[in-house]
């Protein structure tokens, strides 16, 4: 429990940085209709240090059972977005993975798999509110997460998420800033099919620290509270926090160091597992109107 709750107030460090930063902004009126955002288009070089591996080599979650290593990721975030006077509608694929070959010093070479997800999504937020620079309002989310590979003996991740809340979006410093309740459908196992409910909460933010470099958060917290079967590696909790600190190159091109730590504990498992990566991105993106 006091692990919990130490990982639920690093959100909410962050989140007053961020709240204070934005509490002087004006609120802008924005362009209606669709538009193609790329997000990021990416890739990371980074060195990752993994905790408690063994705990957690069967588990299809690939950033608790990878090794200590070199590693080079390509990153893909798109999304169609609809504004409107009511509502933000937006639709999204985000994809990752990292290969690296391992050379360890008592043993063969080793191919491993550091990062792979796939996650097709669909958010739809009413603005209700406005609050400070930002929008509040109620929202829904329906989500398919998978990978391209299975991992080692494990098999390919397949779940079905849904989650409805309240969110805090579109400011100038808090891109999103929600708290939901999730519905899971994991049928990853092909003879273990589970069903799960959870809370989660959740901060997307950025803040300039001078022209043409920003400083961007991405973090959430997920804790189950209720499953339809026993399965060990049903994870009881999870947390994940990614910094960046970006600078502007040319036109959409962006570089920087980031930091990305990743934490879980499974209901089979009697210690959590961590990922902890320090490396450095270089991605571009843009926005087009349709």
């Amino acid at each position: 429990m006091k692990n919990k709750l130490r990982l639920l107030l690093l959100p909410a460090l962050v989140l007053c940085v961020a709240v204070n930063a934005a509490y002087a902004e004006e609120y802008e009126d924005e362009t209606y209709g669709w538009s193609a955002v790329l997000k990021k288009a990416g890739l990371e070089i980074s060195s990752t240090q993994v905790k408690n591996s063994k705990e957690y080599k069967d588990s299809p979650n690939a950033e608790l059972s990878g090794d200590s290593e070199t590693v080079t990721k390509g990153i893909l975030d798109f999304s169609m977005i609809e504004q409107q006077e009511k509502y933000k509608w937006e639709n999204n694929l985000f994809a990752e993975y990292g290969k690296t070959k391992l050379r360890p010093k008592d043993g063969p070479n080793v191919t491993n798999e550091t990062a792979d997800k796939i996650l097709l999504s669909t958010d739809f937020a009413y603005k209700t509110w406005h609050y400070w620079d930002a929008y509040v309002g109620p929202f829904g989310n329906l989500a398919y997460q998978t990978e391209f590979d299975k991992n080692e003996d494990a098999p390919r991740t397949k779940i079905a998420r849904g989650m409805t809340g309240l969110k805090l979006f579109d400011g100038e410093y808090i891109e999103s800033l929600y708290a939901a309740v999730v519905g899971e459908y994991d049928f990853t196992y092909k003879h273990d099919k589970t069903a799960k409910l959870a809370y989660e909460l959740g901060l997307k933010g950025r803040y300039p620290l001078r022209e043409g470099v920003n400083f961007n958060v991405d973090t959430y917290f997920r804790d189950y509270v209720k499953y339809s079967a026993y399965n060990a590696r049903d994870f009881e909790y999870e947390y994940s926090l990614k910094g960046n600190m970006m600078v502007d190159v040319y036109g959409g091109f962006k570089m920087g160091p980031y930091i990305q730590y990743f934490r879980a504990q499974d209901r089979g498992s009697s210690k959590y597992g961590s990922s902890t990566i320090i490396g450095v991105e270089a991605s571009y993106g843009g926005k087009w109107g349709l």
